[in-house]
């Protein structure tokens, strides 16, 4: 077992090699949508090449050609090589050419200080028609029938040993989300409750009388109250879990290697969703006040939900890891002692009298950063990683991954936004050494010094937190100017402003 933790943070710290070129996986079908809902699709920005005159071995030139950027920063070649390069890590912003993301939406990137080959992060931002698939009365709708919905998007992917999970999810995730929402368009504008069930349409299977099956009305309680609300949030948890399975089908046609984090914000009649599967984090800054819009889940965090399942499912665990939690590794020689733990049921600690079994390796072990689901993995949430087996062993992680978000819900028609409101999306590679005060601090002192009306100060905002995060190159290494070092992690920042469509465009 000593062993295979001595794997397990060679595999940690190490760099992966680049992946080879992939075949793009086949997309969702686009719906059509109305000029005013969407601008088209900007090419994605070029890999970079070698020139013609370059005789660099064919490996680089398709380490090159592996790496991309959000298509919305419209990188030239030599633009990519600059987003590629470790020692400069430059940071990436839209061009200001007049075409602003929507709502004047502002974002920053730098690739890492050499932990991983390229830039696994990914980002996108989209608005998305979605035209409805029926009516509520179940007939067909006919395409001039209604009108559909159109909601704004953006995606932060951080992924992880390989950038593979991060981009396809930048490229497909909204588009699962429009499918489920197909259904919704005319229930979503309509005021009055939800419908308890869709009708079928006609001589479809199980449009027949079926009222046989229905015991009397005494025997049920009365209807669950469902919300508008809670049928966006759950058409986001389903469309993470149709992300998952795709990745899963394709992952060996397609090379999708990896995993990644994903964290999501979907605007939708006057609601801002914020779904998060990952350790990625996104606050909002309203006057003054820091509301946190998401949780981040480590093993740490899910500590029991994954013990519990260990214990369900003890053939998981395959005889090398143990369920229970103990404050350090167990020697042999401290069989038939006391030593402190906590199982699944537990918030606080007791001691237990060390048996066989406990000389495991523990299912969880470490703390904060370093803490790892079975020696391998520091993040419990997240799409992707099909293929991700403990270190030198056959052993799967998947089953105690979950891909499902959480999603907190913000009213925008509720409160007064200013100018200087806005929500902070940032993969880890931010938040890992700065702190949401802090974010709080240079969104006061950025904002301020733009003129309320100036559509550029978000974009200045999102680079000063990226700059503020990156650190400056002294002493072999990056550092921040209280000396600390900064995050040699990826980055990647959105700054949303809070006025909505209706101020911004």
């Amino acid at each position: 077992m000593l062993n295979r933790v001595r794997w397990a943070v060679a595999h940690l710290v190490s760099s992966g090699g680049a992946p080879p070129p992939r075949p793009k996986s086949p997309d969702l079908p686009d719906a059509p949508s109305p000029q005013t809902a969407a601008p088209p699709e900007e090419p994605r920005s070029p890999p970079a090449t070698a020139g013609s005159g370059s005789a660099a071995p064919a490996k680089t030139v398709e380490a090159r050609a592996s790496f991309s950027r959000p298509t919305f920063l419209q990188l030239s070649p030599g633009g990519l090589r600059r987003a590629d390069d470790h020692a400069g890590r430059a940071v990436q912003s839209p061009p200001d050419t007049g075409r602003r993301l929507p709502w004047s939406t502002g974002y920053a990137e730098v690739i890492n200080a050499g932990k991983s080959r390229h830039n696994e992060d990914q980002a996108c931002c989209e608005v998305v028609y979605v035209e409805g698939r029926r009516s509520v009365s179940g007939a067909p709708r006919e395409p001039s029938q209604g009108q559909g919905l159109c909601f704004y998007y953006w995606g932060l992917f951080d992924g992880h040993a390989g950038g593979g999970a991060a981009e396809m999810a930048a490229r497909l995730l909204h588009r699962h989300i429009r499918e489920q929402l197909k259904d919704l368009v005319e229930i979503l504008q309509d005021p009055s409750p939800p419908p308890l069930c869709l009708p079928s349409t006609s001589g479809a299977p199980g449009s027949s009388d079926s009222s046989h099956l229905v015991g009397p009305q005494s025997c049920w309680s009365s209807q669950k109250e469902v919300t508008h609300e809670s049928l966006v949030v759950g058409a986001i948890e389903n469309a993470f879990q149709f992300m998952d399975e795709q990745m899963a089908r394709e992952r060996r046609g397609h090379q999708v290697e990896g995993g990644c984090c994903a964290l999501v914000v979907v605007y939708l009649l006057g609601k801002v969703y914020v779904a998060n599967a990952g350790d990625s984090r996104a606050i909002i800054v309203r006057n003054g006040e820091i509301i946190p819009m998401s949780r981040e889940f480590t093993p740490e965090t899910e500590r029991q939900r994954l013990q519990l399942l260990g214990f369900l499912k003890p053939e998981l665990l395959g005889g090398e890891f143990t369920h229970l939690e103990f404050p350090r590794r167990i020697q042999p020689k401290e069989l038939g002692q006391k030593m402190l733990y906590r199982d699944q049921n537990m918030t606080g600690w007791a001691y237990k009298k060390i048996e066989l079994e406990d000389l495991r390796f523990p299912l969880v072990c470490g703390e904060g950063k370093k803490a790892r689901v079975m020696a391998t993995i520091g993040v419990t949430r997240g799409l992707g990683d099909h293929n991700l087996k403990v270190c030198s062993s056959t052993l799967p992680i998947k089953p105690f991954l979950s891909c499902f978000p959480e999603v907190r819900v913000y009213d925008l028609t509720q409160y007064e936004h200013c100018p200087d409101d806005v929500l902070v999306l940032g993969t880890d590679g931010l938040w890992d050494v700065t702190s949401d005060c802090e974010v709080a601090a240079t969104v006061d002192r950025v904002l301020s010094a733009y003129e309320p009306n100036d559509p550029s100060r978000y974009t200045a905002l999102a680079q000063a937190l990226v700059l503020g995060a990156r650190g400056i190159p002294r002493d072999r290494g990056w550092r921040l100017p209280n000396n600390k070092l900064g995050s040699g992690d990826d980055i990647s920042v959105f700054v949303i402003p809070l006025g909505g469509p209706g101020s911004y465009s």
